[in-house]
């Protein structure tokens, strides 16, 4: 039997999703207690990595089991087992062609930014903070470079292994409330770093170091060197992933969960 799960985790205690030998991983963590509730040694497939640091709010994984067991096991006996960081959101049986990973036709992030002169403590680790003040509108027209089809070499971690640079950005937009910025990206698939690198320089836009042309110039000089720096990790969030209807995933997982951090909720 396959089974797909949503998963929630916070990561900044954590090495990222993937399993490593010094574990410390999401997935190691989660795989331990899947283990447990179907008493033999199993194996999750995500969605997509994320990195050090980096959250995740659906998060999407499946798996094979021989162990028969009500869909409640899977949720409430894993969260009875996993650590308060992590949780599963749902669980569901799938076809055995369902890959998590490579069903899925889009993934979306979202960066959650917190711009004050000071820094935040309750939200340390849950936000990106920067201290100058930032034009959201110079942002979003610089942001506009970057929607379709291109080579994101300029935007790809020197360490990416993925095969190809050119991704398919369909979505990138702004919202501003107060000293709260929030950018929500979709697109086919993502690099290394790639959004993480795309706020670094819009970021440079905001606070007026750059013009919004840059970031078009940035994008078709393939030149990662000539880039911003690569920003925090903590207010990056895999917020959504995309599955045709065939696939029969809960209501739930349609649309974006956003994070429970960002305008209205007071950072520290």
């Amino acid at each position: 039997m396959r089974i797909a799960l949503g998963v929630e985790y916070d990561g900044s205690a954590f090495r990222g999703w993937q399993s490593q030998a010094i574990g410390l991983t999401v997935q190691d963590t989660l795989e331990a207690a899947l283990s447990a509730i179907a008493a033999h040694p199993l194996r999750v497939q995500a969605s997509g990595r994320t990195d050090t640091g980096v959250h995740a709010t659906a998060q999407v994984v499946h798996f094979d089991t021989s162990a028969m067991r009500p869909d409640t096991a899977w949720v409430r006996g894993c969260n009875a087992l996993l650590p308060p960081s992590v949780a599963v959101r749902w669980a569901t049986p799938v076809a055995d062609d369902f890959n998590a990973r490579f069903s899925a036709h889009s993934r979306s992030y979202r960066y959650c930014l917190y711009n004050h002169p000071v820094r935040p403590a309750l939200s340390a680790t849950l936000a990106g903070w920067f201290h100058r003040p930032l034009d959201e509108v110079r942002m979003q027209a610089a942001a506009t470079a970057l929607i379709g089809t291109h080579d994101f070499s300029a935007f790809r971690s020197s360490e990416c292994q993925a095969r190809s640079p050119v991704r398919t950005l369909s979505g990138l937009t702004l919202m501003r409330q107060g000293d709260w910025i929030m950018f929500d990206l979709t697109a086919n698939a993502f690099l290394h770093h790639m959004v993480r690198n795309i706020i670094g320089a819009l970021v440079e836009v905001g606070c007026s170091r750059r013009d919004p042309p840059w970031v078009g110039e940035l994008l078709a000089g393939q030149d990662r060197r000539l880039g911003a720096p690569t920003f925090s990790a903590s207010g990056l969030y895999l917020a959504g992933v995309g599955y045709d209807a065939c696939w029969h995933l809960p209501a739930s997982q349609q649309g974006l969960r956003l994070p429970a951090i960002g305008p209205g909720v007071a950072p520290g």
